[in-house]
């Protein structure tokens, strides 16, 4: 028996995920009175410059890790971020369309934005309620809870003891930690282009282990 008990250090359980939720790389900029091209009603922005700077970032950061797989959304600006992560592990890019941004109805395609600088009362009232459904046509807060919490479980559950990349938005990140922390739907909504959070999966229990790492990017 040893005569000294060092302090606890975590390490997910046997058959756990772990999984590391990258946030795209900054996008196009909206223009008024244009709309993004749309996938399945959703805008679907190329990265801008800037955007593929924070995806090289993002590759040299995690090109070291013993990541097996890397998860994308069906909206491009996820597959861009993710290609130099790819191509430096020499992993093929699995879509994962349940894990695609929150549908955004009426103001999808760029209007949002400007909705949102302008204070526009449906956007005043949805971050006061916390509630997206509050957006003229947009999924309600609930439906996109259920559907992350559901694709990040069928992914952790086909890559047990495995560390995962999941390249996707900052509604996804917000609503992903709100459902492994129990916090309020929008307390974690603003997840930085590039950022990476972290997420430890077994069976039906989410472990938030870190939120918004923007190391990488400084």
């Amino acid at each position: 028996m040893s005569d000294e008990a060092r302090q606890h250090r975590f390490v997910p359980a046997k058959g756990a995920a772990d999984l590391l939720l990258i946030r795209h790389g900054e996008t196009e900029a909206a223009r008024r009175g244009e709309s993004f091209p749309l996938v399945d009603g959703h805008g679907d922005p190329a990265l801008r410059p800037e955007g593929e700077a924070q995806a090289r970032a993002v590759a040299e950061r995690l090109g070291g890790e013993p990541i097996t797989a890397i998860y994308v959304t069906s909206l491009r600006r996820t597959h861009q971020t993710a290609a130099p992560l790819a191509e430096k592990l020499g992993l093929t890019l699995m879509t994962e369309p349940d894990l695609r941004e929150v549908f955004l109805g009426d103001w999808d395609g760029g209007a949002y934005r400007f909705h949102a600088a302008e204070g526009h009362p449906a956007f005043e009232k949805a971050r006061a309620g916390e509630e997206w459904g509050e957006i003229p046509g947009a999924e309600t807060t609930a439906a996109l809870h259920g559907r992350v919490r559901d694709a990040l479980l069928r992914i952790a559950r086909a890559h047990p003891d495995e560390r995962i990349a999941v390249v996707v938005h900052g509604g996804v990140i917000g609503a992903a930690m709100a459902v492994a922390t129990g916090a309020r739907p929008f307390a974690f909504n603003g997840a930085a282009n590039g950022s990476i959070s972290r997420l430890v999966i077994r069976g039906d229990e989410f472990i938030a282990r870190g939120f918004n790492d923007c190391a990488h990017l400084e």
